[in-house]
């Protein structure tokens, strides 16, 4: 469910709201209350219906409709009725709060109830979360909005802070994410974020390196900053040179760029040491060979974050180059590394382990 999705879901509780405040401006607060109501009982009957239930969110709107118009009239005091929208907005409030922060998913587990069949991994999870967490600042901000226009503004002012503004608000943060998403596909080379047919599955894992789920590799590099692991392995030869690989120029992320000699994704249900062989022989042609650890740390570019686990090699007698994913590979002096450094010669990915790693460890 993307943030437009939800937002459907969440609109229909304020239609009675606005209508009330189109209907107030035309024939006044009685029959704008009245008008409102029987808006709102429609939306009940329609729901029921057509899809068998009733939609609690405008059932409370509808009720609490009648109950502080009613009082508002009673005591001839419309801010009784014009905190409504504030209530119903508080209680939403709470309800993201909790299905945002807390294990408690509510308006995921509505969702799955009212959307029979759609099912989240760990990749849409998470984007559902962020987007729980954006409409809970944007709600708490409007309410605190309208509470201030109910005690300190004119009737016009909080009729368009109630409605109007609730819509310009939603406008401006739906088009923001329209542009990021635009952003993103750009820097994919355009490339569509989407699953691909006999697409792998990546492992989730937490900071500790855990696994917690599994995620698809197209959203891993769409800018969704999941966690998964990665290994690389530096080849050295005895006079301490260090294999670079060049990546090829159709790569849609780093392309030309020298980088660490053999790098690639963990599969779901794969260990390290099975991906590493793997990785080593599909890259550079190595294959029976030793290699020890270095450590491992956490990377995050622009479109992805990984859980980079490093290894050294000494058996570089096998290297064997086989493959399109790699268009050249040599050996480089630490000399002529840092004289290339910060040239756009490297990967910031391979800068950022030279530096931290392999300047001190391996050299």
């Amino acid at each position: 469910m993307n943030r437009i999705d939800l937002l459907k879901k969440l609109l229909p509780g304020f239609i009675p709201l606005f209508v009330f405040i189109a209907a107030d401006e035309i024939w006044g607060t009685r029959v704008g209350l009245i008008v409102a109501v029987l808006t709102g009982v429609a939306e009940l009957l329609y729901t029921f219906i057509k899809e068998r239930r009733f939609d609690k969110f405008v059932l409370l709107d509808t009720g609490l409709l009648v109950v502080l118009g009613g009082v508002s009239v009673a005591f001839d005091n419309e801010i009784f009725f014009k905190v409504k929208p504030a209530i119903i907005e508080s209680i939403l409030c709470i309800i993201l709060a909790i299905s945002a922060y807390t294990p408690l998913d509510i308006i995921g587990g509505m969702t799955r109830r009212y959307m029979k069949g759609v099912e989240m991994d760990e990749a849409v999870l998470s984007k559902f979360k962020q987007t729980l967490k954006s409409m809970f600042f944007i709600f708490t901000f409007h309410t605190l909005l309208i509470v201030y226009a109910a005690f300190y503004m004119s009737k016009e002012a909080w009729a368009f802070i109630s409605g109007g503004l609730f819509y310009l608000v939603f406008a401006v943060y739906f088009l923001y994410e329209f542009w990021q998403i635009r952003k993103k596909k750009k820097q994919l080379g355009g490339m569509p974020i989407v699953k691909y047919e006999d697409e792998e599955w990546l492992p989730v894992i937490d900071d500790e390196g855990k696994v917690i789920g599994k995620v698809l590799r197209s959203e891993c590099h769409s800018g969704s900053k999941i966690l998964h692991p990665v290994v690389h392995l530096h080849v050295m030869n005895p006079r301490k040179l260090l294999y670079l690989q060049k990546r090829p120029e159709t790569k849609l992320i780093q392309p030309g760029k020298w980088d660490t000699a053999v790098g690639g994704h963990i599969a779901f249900g794969e260990d390290v040491k099975t991906a590493l062989q793997r990785e080593a022989y599909e890259e550079i042609g190595l294959k029976d060979f030793s290699a020890k650890p270095i450590g491992n740390y956490l990377f995050e570019s622009d479109i992805e974050r990984e859980m980079v686990y490093s290894f050294v090699s000494y058996d570089y007698k096998s290297i064997n180059l086989h493959s399109d994913e790699v268009t050249e590979g040599k050996f480089w002096s630490q000399k002529q590394i840092e004289q290339n450094l910060g040239k756009g010669v490297f990967t910031p990915n391979f800068e950022l382990e030279y530096v931290n790693q392999l300047r001190d460890r391996l050299f």
